[in-house]
């Protein structure tokens, strides 16, 4: 089965055409300015990738209601249409693609593949928010959790690089990149995360905040920011741009080598918070087997692993450097005599979107 991925970003589309054997048989990326898809323009970029059997779309939020990949049909459309509140950018986003794609290839089965149902094993004790039982009977007020796509891939991929089977380790997975967050699984099934009811929670990211203390946002809210400009502060104001004035980590890096005062502090405050969050997550599962970078950040930025891993030699994690800096692709960096591994991995949740689409459809 050939399979079309189809991944919405915040601004581009990217299409990727897999076949049988998961082999590259092309690839395409869109710029998209708005919710809109430029119609003429994806069905030519289509017809240089034809030959797709099926289409597996990445859909950011499956709410309650979504644990696994669907088919979609027009009752799950419908039903995804509901969830655009609860993550209106990217939602709007995947369904605008679902829409021009469908329109360009009409009859070709097309597969919802959710980057919130890797959580759904999340137990309880992480999901649910303490608050009042009034809300949370009224709302959907509880902690989903995001990158599941990119989390599910690298636990599938890191029990091959370490040579053992998934069921048995525990690892710590590092998405990193524009959004970032950690998942901590245990067996290949996720039982904690950094992300919660929206992907403004958890770590440090490109242009978002990463938890914050509600009451300080309550103060603002108190008639000194108004709210449309308090959520685009958080999402995108904030984060390594809000610190550093540049929301690339390429960029940061540099100017904190060079002597940036502003750069420096955004760089502590981001390695911070993210070797905090490995160690909680670390707790979550009673121990570590396997640290995993992973997106565009943790390929790509060695200075960044070496000082995430650099304060967690209690949990028997270390880096060797000259491993740790000549990373290409998929790579060991542990240091001899590690009890825990260090991997890099790289992003690929075309591979994840085209498994769960075969699956559905098989």
């Amino acid at each position: 089965m050939r399979v079309l991925v189809v991944n919405a970003g915040s601004s581009s589309l990217k299409l990727s055409l897999l076949g049988p054997c998961d082999e590259a048989l092309g690839e395409r990326e869109l710029t998209v300015t708005d919710e809109a898809v430029d119609q003429a323009l994806l069905a030519v970029e289509l017809d240089a990738l034809e030959g797709a059997d099926a289409v597996g779309h990445r859909i950011v939020h499956g709410g309650e209601r979504f644990s696994a990949a669907v088919r979609i049909d027009r009752s799950v459309e419908s039903e995804l249409r509901e969830l655009i509140e609860l993550a209106p950018l990217h939602q709007a986003r995947s369904l605008a693609a679902f829409d021009a794609v469908s329109l360009a290839l009409p009859g070709v089965p097309a597969v919802a593949c959710f980057d919130t149902a890797f959580h759904t094993t999340i137990p309880l004790a992480a999901t649910t928010y303490a608050l009042p039982a009034a809300w949370r009977e009224r709302w959907p007020l509880r902690r989903f959790g995001f990158h599941g796509l990119s989390h599910a891939y690298v636990a599938r991929r890191a029990a091959e690089l370490v040579g053992g089977e998934r069921d048995d380790l525990r690892l710590v997975s590092a998405h990193l990149g524009a959004g970032a967050s950690l998942c901590a699984i245990a067996g290949g099934r996720s039982i904690d995360t950094t992300m919660g009811f929206t992907p403004l929670e958890g770590l440090v990211m490109a242009t978002r905040s990463g938890s914050v203390d509600p009451g300080m946002l309550l103060w603002l809210a108190d008639g000194r920011l108004p709210a449309p400009a308090l959520a685009h502060g958080l999402e995108h104001e904030a984060g390594l741009l809000g610190l550093a004035g540049s929301a690339d980590m390429r960029e940061v890096l540099r100017s904190a080598e060079s002597g940036d005062r502003r750069a420096a502090i955004a760089l502590d405050v981001y390695t911070h918070r993210l070797r905090g969050g490995i160690a909680t997550m670390a707790a979550a599962l009673g121990g570590i087997d396997v640290l995993a970078f992973t997106g565009g950040v943790g390929e790509n930025a060695p200075a960044v692993r070496e000082r995430a891993v650099g304060g967690l030699g209690f949990l028997g994690i270390g880096l060797d450097e000259a491993r740790n800096r000549a990373v290409t692709g998929d790579a060991d960096v542990s240091v001899e005599g590690a009890t825990a591994r260090v991997l890099v991995v790289k992003a690929r949740e075309d591979l994840e979107i085209a498994r769960q689409t075969r699956a559905v459809l098989a």
